[in-house]
């Protein structure tokens, strides 16, 4: 799933690739991708891209006087071509979900791997008009959010903190994978209440939290768009490595399912040496 620095190094190939430049078509391949009618999708086209922004994890292409904003889910992705492929696309089984052509010929296409179809775009005057945003917590890379700001946030979190990085309303664009991520680095368990932090504790959050994901915009600033999900692989180190060292202590990564995702995490680093319980693969074991 992209998350904030994915979708934040979008947003800046997309301001020196599309910004100043006309759209001349909208081209929606998969209907169910289209969450808004009113502007339609075509509305945006003849109008010159302004400006792209991103709030937490949701892409914004601001033209005069309408925003098209986009969510790629788990499973969408941003495709940029310099060249689009003549004619228009075929509707079928294959990832294309909406292509955007320029007035130079480049464009870009989202796509959607796998059934679950939950890529969404959206034609707005405003983008707060979109419910997921307006929905969203603070940036956690803004300038004003602090430690304090973070403390504030979690006070009264009767959640293990791995659900309450996740909560796009708490905190806008952390994910999955930077969760963990955040949590490895502060040598935290991900089971761990959010409420019971210490200052201690909170100081070492909010520090991996910044310096994770300000670390991982950098690594991506510059790349071109189809490069971003094999930088954001290679530089995980523990989200997706179940069974393989940790990078820090050399312990073996450890996983936890559930119905629809998994988290990974160091024993060594996290948990004081004890595997977290795995509820679900501890029923398909009996």
């Amino acid at each position: 799933m992209p998350e904030l620095p994915e979708v934040e190094a979008l947003k800046d190939f997309l301001t020196d690739h599309a910004v100043g430049h006309e759209v001349v078509r909208v081209l929606p391949v998969a209907i169910s991708v289209l969450k808004t009618y009113d502007p339609p999708v075509t509305a945006v086209e003849g109008h010159e891209i302004t400006g792209v922004r991103r709030y937490g994890k949701f892409l914004d292409l601001q033209t005069d006087g309408l925003h098209l904003v986009t969510h790629l889910a788990r499973a969408g992705w941003l495709q940029w071509r310099d060249r689009l492929p003549d004619g228009p696309p075929r509707p079928g089984k294959g990832p294309l979900a909406l292509r955007v052509a320029l007035e130079t010929g480049a464009g870009f296409d989202l796509t959607e791997a796998g059934t679950q179809k939950r890529l969404a775009v959206y034609v707005v005057r405003d983008p707060q008009e979109v419910p997921g945003v307006a929905r969203l917590g603070p940036d956690p890379l803004a300038d004003d959010f602090d430690e304090r700001h973070l403390a504030r946030l979690l006070t009264g979190e009767r959640r293990q903190i791995k659900g309450a990085l996740r909560d796009q309303s708490l905190i806008a664009g952390v994910g999955n994978a930077y969760s963990d991520e955040i949590l490895h680095a502060a040598k935290m368990s991900p089971f761990k209440l959010a409420s019971s932090l210490s200052p201690e504790e909170i100081r070492r959050l909010y520090e991996a939290l910044r310096t994770t994901l300000m670390e991982a915009v950098e690594r991506s600033r510059g790349l071109a768009a189809g490069r971003l999900k094999a930088e954001k692989k290679s530089g995980l180190k523990v989200h997706g490595r179940t069974g393989e060292p940790c990078p820090v202590c050399g312990d073996t990564i450890r996983e936890v399912s559930f119905s629809d995702s998994a988290l990974q995490y160091c024993p060594t680093c996290q948990t004081g040496g004890k595997p977290l319980a795995d509820r679900r693969m501890s029923r398909l074991l009996k």
